[in-house]
């Protein structure tokens, strides 16, 4: 896929994302999540090519100007869209998937100083709300969501809804009969 169609398709997937989106020229010169998204993807290809402080440095300078730091390391799906983006972070060892739409103030952490993997897993069209923080090394299923300002720190199933602190699971409204989760077999807090 060509880079122009990929933007075609982010703008496209904000436009989707967002009922205040006018249209694409609009989106693409004033959209800072997609902004922050499209300069990852620079980053990230020197990253995995084993630069380490150009793409670290790159990262820094998209912070300032954007407030949404996306660490080189981290691995990002098609058509993320961050809506209102201001005091995103996104860790190293963080796993997008497509279609997720995350809100201000999200953080998608790691617990202590280990090696590794220590960032969650996001599922694809994982909704994240204002001022959630997921932590760890946790993985949370396709089509879940998190309330705003919940506090995730362990897994969840495909189609739950998390909320409080630290979050609960319950089945998520319109899921799909057959993919409803059946919570006392997977334990969420």
């Amino acid at each position: 896929m060509s880079i122009f169609s990929r933007i075609r398709e982010d703008i496209r997937a904000a436009k989707a994302g967002d009922p205040a989106a006018r249209g694409g020229v609009s989106v693409l010169l004033v959209y800072s999540g997609l902004h922050a998204v499209w300069w990852h993807r620079l980053s990230h290809a020197l990253w995995l090519r084993g630069m380490r402080f150009l793409p670290r440095a790159v990262s820094q300078l998209v912070r300032f100007f954007t407030g949404i730091e996306i660490h080189p390391g981290a691995t990002i799906g098609r058509r993320l869209f961050i809506d209102h983006g201001m005091g995103v972070v996104i860790g190293e060892t963080a796993v997008v998937g497509d279609d997720v739409l995350i809100y201000h103030g999200v953080t998608l952490g790691g617990t202590g100083h280990s090696r590794g993997k220590r960032h969650p897993t996001i599922g694809d069209r994982v909704v994240i709300g204002a001022g959630a923080k997921v932590l760890g090394d946790i993985e949370l299923g396709h089509d879940s969501a998190v309330g705003s300002n919940a506090v995730v720190v362990r897994s969840a199933a495909p189609w739950t809804t998390l909320t409080g602190i630290p979050a609960q699971g319950r089945p998520r409204r319109g899921a799909p009969v057959a993919e409803t989760p059946d919570l006392a077999d997977f334990y969420v807090i």
